[in-house]
C-alpha cells in the first residue's frame, strides 16, 4: 500500500519526514503504514540527514503561576514538578502531560531523567506526597506521546544516583545513597525495549551525588562523596566498559577541584565541559581551561547540556530568582539569550537532550 495515494513512495516520505514531533502521536494512528514509518530507525536518520529533525531540551521544572504576582521565591514553597519542553529551533515552550496517577503532585523529586531513542525515562526521586524514596521508572514515548510504567530500579531504594543513557536503549544507573544515607558502590543497567534491568559488577568506591555521562561507548562516572565524607566532594572518577564488563582503574584528579560535579557534560568534541565558580570550563588533555564567563542572570547553575557545538545552561542570578537559558556557542563563544516565559521560569532540577 502506497504511504500516500497517487503518490511516488520517495516524495510521501519526504512528506512524513518534514512533520512536527507533535504531529507524530496522530500520524501514528492515522494507518498502520504511517506507524510502522515512523517507527523505523531508517526514519530518523533521514529526518537527521535532511535537517528535519527537531532539537528538544527537557528539564524537571516547577510549575510558576503567570499570573501571581506576590513574589518568585513564595510560589516555590511548595513546587510542584513537570516536564517543560524547549524547542531550541523555535524557541517554543511547552510541557509534557502528567504521569498518570501525578497530575496534582508532580514528578518525584529530585528524578533524574535521560533520553533513550525517541524516549524520555524519567527514573527514582522522592515521591512528592510522603517523601519516600522511589524506585519507579516511566517512560514517555515521543512517537505515541502516551506514558508507560517500566520495572521499578532493583535493590535498595536510592536517591542522587549518577546515570547516563548509550542513547541507544540502554541507562546506566550508579552510587547515590540508601534510605539510611549510605553511599552506595552498586550499578546497574536498563534496558527500556526490553524493561529489565541488570546488575553491573560494584565501583572501586562510593559514589554519593556522582554525575553519570556516556562517552566514547563507555560509562563515566564522575565525583561523590563516600558515607563517612557526608558532602565533601573528591576529584576522581571511574569508567565502566561495557565490552569487558569491569570497571577500570580510578582516574584521581580528574576535576579541577573537589566539587560538586552535576554541571559536568560531553560535547561534540568529546571535550568535558563544566560550570565551576563562575565560568565554563574545558577539559583539554588533562587540564581544565576557562573558556568563557557565565551570564550573571545564570550564575546559580541548575542544568548544563551540549549538543552540534551548543553548550545550553539553565540557572537563576540568585536562590529564589527566576531561572533564565543561554546558549553558548562553542566556536565562537558567544551566548544567546533565550526568551523564558514567566509561566516556564521555575527551579529546574535537571534535564536532558533530544534530537527527534
Amino acid at each position: 500500500m502506497d504511504l500516500i495515494p497517487d503518490l511516488p513512495y520517495d516524495v510521501a516520505l519526504q512528506c512524513l519526514l518534514r512533520l512536527s514531533y507533535n504531529q507524530f502521536p496522530t500520524v501514528s494512528s492515522v494507518c498502520k503504514s504511517w506507524n510502522h514509518q515512523i517507527h523505523l530507525p531508517e526514519f530518523s536518520r533521514h529526518r537527521k540527514a535532511g535537517c528535519h529533525s527537531q532539537k528538544l531540551v527537557l528539564l524537571t521544572q516547577a510549575k510558576v503561576d503567570p499570573n501571581n504576582n506576590s513574589g518568585f521565591a513564595k510560589r516555590l514553597a511548595n513546587p510542584v514538578y513537570r516536564v517543560s519542553i524547549l524547542e531550541v529551533g523555535s524557541g517554543r515552550w511547552s510541557e509534557l502531560p502528567p504521569i498518570p496517577g501525578f497530575s496534582s503532585s508532580g514528578l518525584p523529586l529530585f528524578c533524574q531523567v535521560v533520553v533513550v531513542g525517541s524516549d524520555l525515562v524519567v527514573m527514582g526521586g522522592l515521591d512528592p506526597v510522603t517523601w519516600e524514596v522511589s524506585g519507579s521508572v516511566f517512560v514517555f514515548d515521543f512517537l505515541s506521546a502516551t506514558w508507560r510504567r517500566g520495572a521499578d530500579m532493583p535493590g535498595v531504594r536510592r536517591s542522587f544516583f549518577g546515570c547516563a543513557s548509550d542513547g541507544d536503549r540502554t541507562v546506566h544507573v550508579a552510587g547515590g545513597h540508601d534510605a539510611e544515607k549510605n553511599a552506595l558502590r552498586s550499578a546497574m543497567a536498563y534496558d527500556v525495549e526490553r524493561d529489565e534491568w541488570a546488575h553491573l559488577p560494584d565501583m572501586t568506591k562510593e559514589r554519593d551525588e556522582c554525575k553519570g555521562v556516556f562517552l566514547r561507548g563507555k560509562f563515566h562516572v564522575i565525583g561523590g562523596y563516600s558515607t563517612n565524607a557526608q558532602g565533601r566532594f573528591e576529584r576522581n572518577a571511574e569508567v565502566f566498559d561495557g565490552e569487558q564488563f569491569q570497571w577500570g582503574q580510578v582516574q584521581d584528579n580528574f576535576l579541577k577541584s573537589a566539587s560538586c560535579p552535576r554541571t559536568c557534560t560531553v560535547g561534540d568534541d568529546e571535550d568535558y565541559y563544566m560550570c565551576h565558580e563562575g565560568e565554563v570550563m574545558a577539559l583539554r588533555g588533562d587540564t581544565w581551561q576557562t573558556v568563557s564567563q557565565l551570564p550573571a542572570e545564570a550564575l546559580k547553575v541548575a542544568c548544563v547540556m551540549t549538543w552540534q557545538g551548543k553548550l545550553l545552561v539553565v540557572g537563576c542570578a540568585r536562590f529564589g530568582e527566576p531561572h533564565m537559558a543561554y546558549v553558548l556557542d562553542l566556536k565562537s563563544y558567544e551566548w544567546t539569550y533565550i526568551e523564558t516565559p514567566k509561566e516556564f521560569s521555575g527551579h529546574v532540577q535537571s534535564g536532558c537532550f533530544l534530537e527527534i
